[in-house]
């Protein structure tokens, strides 16, 4: 035990610098995107035909994409670090989740060379983002594990179905957001492809799934403030509807001044920040410490993890 105290400041560092990084990757993909440089190294996995890194003298586009490629090695070192610790402090549980997050730094950049060898296709450089938005929520998942690694699952009731129902429109908007920006105009430069779509009627319905996403956050705050009380699980539904306040803010904001580059930025940073706090709502409602879920529920709707 006295081992286990030892490490967790260590581990918990590095499960914070796994989510930054993770966050962070969202953005800088997004200037990447946004300053049309996808194609500044036109292949993969080298940079040139010739080299791994760009020979001769840079332009401005050629260094954006460069440079996002080399902040996969820093969230490869932060992800070796977190898997060392997590398997050093014994916890099963975390050395899973750790190797997730680990397999997940690969499996992204073969995605990502996807894209570039398919010329920026709009599909799959909108599957790269929500993988991405998928390891955010793995991180937030093993903070949790970290603090509380006896805790067990809900099942069944209505929190837990409204929890899990939150989740999945946060998702539709997320996935719905990456359509909207494949069909607009900052899907990549003049010879970038779009999807497709038309982009009124996919931002119609993306607002739609927002409306949808925020009616739930609120049903969920009046439903964990009736049964829970003032605790963690409100918190994080309070941050979420923050999160969600200064998201559409800026969503609104960004469509009516003609989508500015730096306010698509600050949007894709709060895609990425609502991956993070729905993942947090959805685990303080659902996953709960042994002793608190048995004052809490029947043993018939907790399941040990």
């Amino acid at each position: 035990m006295s081992r286990l105290v030892h490490l967790a400041p260590y581990v918990r560092q590095l499960g914070w610098a796994s989510l930054v990084a993770n966050i962070g990757i969202v953005v800088t993909g997004g200037a990447v995107r946004l300053t049309g440089s996808g194609l500044g190294c036109p292949t993969w996995p080298r940079c040139t035909e010739d080299s791994f890194r760009p020979q001769g003298e840079m332009d401005i586009h050629t260094a954006i994409e460069f440079g996002n490629r080399m902040l996969t090695f820093v969230l490869t070192a932060i992800a070796i670090a977190t898997f060392v610790a997590a398997v050093q402090s014994g916890r099963r549980h975390l050395r899973r989740l750790a190797l997730i997050l680990a397999l997940g730094i690969p499996a992204q950049a073969v995605i990502g060379g996807i894209t570039v060898l398919t010329g920026l296709n709009p599909w799959i450089v909108g599957f790269h983002l929500l993988v991405s938005m998928a390891m955010v929520g793995v991180a937030v998942l093993f903070l949790r594990r970290l603090d509380h690694p006896d805790a067990g699952w809900l099942r069944g009731g209505p929190l837990p179905a409204l929890a899990w129902s939150l989740y999945a429109s946060a998702w539709v908007v997320l996935i719905l957001g990456t359509f909207v920006t494949g069909a607009g105009p900052h899907a990549g430069d003049a010879a970038t492809p779009r999807n497709g779509l038309d982009t009124v009627e996919i931002s119609q319905l993306h607002t739609d799934a927002v409306f949808l996403f925020i009616g739930l956050t609120l049903g969920a705050l009046f439903a964990v403030w009736a049964t829970r009380g003032r605790g963690p699980a409100l918190r994080a539904v309070l941050v979420l509807l923050a999160v969600e306040a200064s998201q559409s803010a800026i969503g609104f904001v960004q469509y009516v001044t003609g989508l500015p580059e730096i306010l698509v930025g600050f949007h894709l940073l709060g895609a990425g920040l609502i991956a993070a706090t729905v993942t947090w709502v959805v685990l303080e409602v659902v996953l709960l410490d042994d002793a608190a879920a048995s004052a809490s529920v029947p043993d018939a709707h907790r399941v040990s993890s």
